[in-house]
Parts: C-alpha cells; structure tokens; sequence
C-alpha cells in the first residue's frame, strides 16, 4: 500500500540564533574591552621606558576576557550578569518572606520579585481574571485548552492541524494589539480524580469481573500518574491600542473591553483549528495555578478541596530564597532552562514529544510567542541584511575566511525576507523550562533527564543563572512574563 504524498508531513526549519556582533563578530562589551586594551596599550607604548611592561597586567586582563570563555559565553559577557546579582543580592532581593501580619494591598498579587507590582482585575461581564502589569502596561487573560493525542494521530491529520495552528498564530500577528501569546504546558500529579471522574461518565458499571477490575486498576494507578494541563495567556498591549481604550471608556474599564474583543477573536480561532478552550479563567483558578507552581505538594489537595485555596491575594509563596542556579520555594526546588538553540535541520511537527512527554518529572514548558508588525519586521530585516554585507565586506578586506555559519544566518534572513513578502507574519520565539523537585538530588537528576529528552528533540539547552526567580516567574506562571 502506497501513502498519497498530500498526507505526508511537511519539515520545517527554524531560523538560527544570531551569533554576528557589532563588527567582525564582536559583541559590544567584547568591543569595549578591547578598545580599553587598546588605549592602554598605545598610550604606555608614548609614554616610553617601561611603562607598557607595567601596565601589562591591565592591557593583557582586558583583551584576555574577550577571547576567554566560560560556561558558553566570554569573560567580559560574566561581567553585568555577576555585577547585577552581587548588587541584588546586596539589597537583599534574592530572599522573599511573605508578611502575614501586615497585609498586601488590595488588588495586588503576592507575589516576589518584579512580579510584585501586578493587579488582578475582575471582569464585571463574564468574571474573567486579567492582570494588569502597571510598568510594562499589559492585560493578561487566559484560558485551558484540550486537544487529542497529537503524536497519535495519522500524517494527514496531523498536517491539517499543524497548518490550523499557523492560522491562530496569524489571527495574533495580524492583530496589532497583541503583545505577547504564552503556551504553558505543565505536569501535574494526579489525584486520581480524573480517571475516576472518566470512568463514572463514560464507563459502565455492571458488577462484572472486567469492571471491577478496571475499578482496581484505576485506584491503584491514579494516584501515581500525572497530569498535562495547556493554557493560553494573552497579552494585550495597552500602549498600542490607547486609542480604542479611550474609545471604550478609558481606564481599566476600556482596556477590559478591548481586550474581550481579542480574548472573542482566538477563541474563535482555536474552534477553528478544532482546539477546545474553557471558559476564560476566574480569580480562583489563577490562584491555584500559582500555588501549585511555588508548591507542588499541595496540588492533590487542592484538586480535592473544594474552594479552599482559591484566594487570589494569598496565593503566592510563603518563602522564596533563590541562589546563584535554583529557587527554593514552599515545597520544592526548582531550576530554569532556556531553550538556546532550536533544530538546526528540518524538523517534522511533534519533535518536542520526547521533551514533552517524559514521565515522572515535574515540569512546566513555557513557549512565548512575540509577534512581530510587519513594518517593524521589515525594517529589521533590511538592517540585518545590510549589516551582513558589510561584515562580509569587511572580513574580505582583511582577508578573514567567511563562516558557514554566517552564510547560513544570511540565509535564514533571506528567508524570512521571502515569508514576509508572501503575507506571513513573523513571530519571535522564546522556549522555557522550568523543573522542580522536592530535593536537590532529584532536582540535579531530573534536569540531567529533561537535557537528554531536549537532545533527543534536537534543541540544545542552557540553565539560566543569576536570574532565576524571574525566569520562574516567564517558566512557570502564566502570567506572559519575559526576561
């Protein structure tokens, strides 16, 4: 039996990560540096004697930390990011506690580091949550989605739901308003309350041997299984769409209804693509997903509470203390990893099924979608593509060899030139990973096991350093946070 070449699946490729710097492949601290090194140099060698002897020490340091590398990046890259944790951890910003006598202010989410300063608002009309960021004027919403097992599905099917997923991403480019759309997919331990819940709707009890039997199985294995729960989280840009919020009556109030008209418009497109999303979150819901992101533990109860824990405004964490590569929070451990590197070659959908799928680990897998308007995406290609000219004009006159890997950057350029042109929208993605474990041991193993499932998935992975309760916050909470 022959396969029709219209159900096969189509590879895809992702453009690379830029590595081009200011000149001839210099970052700008690398530049820096070097021009430091420079001036030392030439000004010992005018001034005569002995003097460059002297100041080797500084002229040599300077350009050693420009060609010496650590970790993945140079020396003098270290620099802000070493510098920007001693000052926080100076101040006293890596430690959080939360108040329990003095409460928080109304309308606040409890929450530590720069997440402090979100708002939660309530929708008067259907009583959605939103949080409003005040510093980077955002209003966020969000929703569950549910969808069947993609990786089961025949080559065809998978195709048309790959290319109906292109179309909501669309529907978000073209939009205008939309700062950012977050995809959180996160695991969960079962209560067992949802086998058991399947089992009561669409099984049949009829006292048999097979049904009492499926009953055992399901009381043994819920408990020990785990859930996969999507969410979406929509971001609008207050500052773009100023006009129609005055146009809606200003304030809150006319930012909630312009970003009802987005929230209408994906949900429509998720039907489309045959995505099920739920009602838009209320206050309760976010409450428990923040809890069990800072506190695993209690999730099978919450699962089983009732409304208890639902409170918005006590929600966060009881102590955060984070360190130079984990967090430390209520219940767990946690670390974030910063997906650096997507394939290299053509891909087929579902590449991320080893990363996403993995067993037995806590984890929560963050892609932020930033669309990009076409004329700003314009604009920026056009820069790019003058700026490899002129390296390559450049290393020619100085007799530098050209870089495969330039050649390729420079063609990845030209292709998203093309893609532009033919009407698609251009959407820059970040990919986040955040693992958490009751102890360091199982942390340090679980991690070691989601860099082996990235391998397999092609992508290449980094934890992320002096920055992780931030990072957590972009990882884990769906809340369109970035870096």
């Amino acid at each position: 039996m022959t396969t029709s070449p219209d159900y096969e699946l189509s590879p895809v490729k992702f453009s690379r990560l830029t590595s081009r710097g200011i000149i001839l492949g210099l970052s700008l601290p690398q530049v820096v540096a070097i021009a430091f090194a420079a001036v030392i140099f030439v000004s010992s060698l005018y001034a005569g004697g002995p003097t460059a002897l002297f100041t080797s020490p500084v002229w040599a340091s300077a350009a050693a930390v420009v060609v010496v590398g650590v970790g993945g990046r140079k020396l003098v890259e270290w620099v802000p990011i070493t510098a920007h944790w001693i000052l926080r951890k100076a101040k006293r910003q890596t430690s959080y506690r939360r108040r329990i006598v003095k409460p928080r202010p109304a309308g606040t989410l409890a929450l530590p580091g720069d997440a402090a300063a979100l708002r939660q608002w309530e929708d008067p009309e259907d009583g959605a949550v939103m949080v409003h960021d005040p510093h980077r004027q955002t209003l966020t919403a969000l929703l569950e989605v549910t969808h069947p097992a993609f990786i089961l599905m025949d080559p065809g099917e998978q195709e048309r739901r790959v290319h109906a997923w292109g179309r909501v991403l669309s529907t978000v480019c073209r939009s205008g308003r939309v700062a950012r759309l977050q995809v959180l997919e996160r695991t969960l331990p079962d209560s067992g309350s949802g086998l058991s819940q399947w089992w009561s709707e669409h099984g049949r009890d009829d006292g048999s041997w097979v049904a009492n039997t499926y009953k055992e199985l399901i009381d043994r294995a819920g408990p020990a299984g785990e859930r996969h729960i999507t969410t979406l989280s929509l971001s609008l840009d207050m500052r773009t769409a100023a006009r129609q919020i005055r146009s809606a009556g200003a304030g809150m109030k006319g930012a909630a209804a312009v970003l009802r008209q987005e929230m209408h418009t994906l949900t429509t497109a998720l039907r489309a693509a045959e995505l099920h999303p739920s009602a838009w979150f209320t206050p309760g819901q976010l409450a428990v997903m923040l809890r069990t992101a800072y506190d695993p533990q209690i999730a099978s109860t919450l699962d089983r509470a009732g409304d208890v824990g639902r409170d918005l405004a006590t929600a966060g964490p009881v102590a955060v203390e984070e360190t130079w590569s984990r967090l430390r929070s209520d219940s767990a451990h946690h670390a974030v990893l910063w997906v650096s590197q997507w394939p290299r070659s053509q891909v087929y959908p579902g590449f991320l099924s080893p990363l996403l799928l993995s067993s037995g680990i806590r984890r929560s897998f963050t892609l932020l979608c930033d669309p990009v308007r076409s004329d700003v995406a314009a604009r920026d290609i056009r820069k790019k593509k003058v700026e490899y000219v002129s390296d390559a004009a450049q290393r020619q006159r100085i007799g530098q060899i050209e870089d495969a890997s330039q050649s390729a950057e420079y063609q990845d350029v030209l292709q998203q030139e093309a893609d532009l042109t033919a009407g698609h929208g251009v959407i820059r993605f970040t990919g986040l990973i955040a693992v958490s474990a009751p102890s360091i041991e199982e942390l340090d193993a679980a991690i070691a096991a989601i860099e082996q499932a990235a391998i397999q998935a092609s992508c290449e992975t980094r934890r992320l350093v002096g920055q992780q309760t931030q990072a957590f916050t972009a990882a884990a909470l769906p809340l369109t946070r970035g870096l």
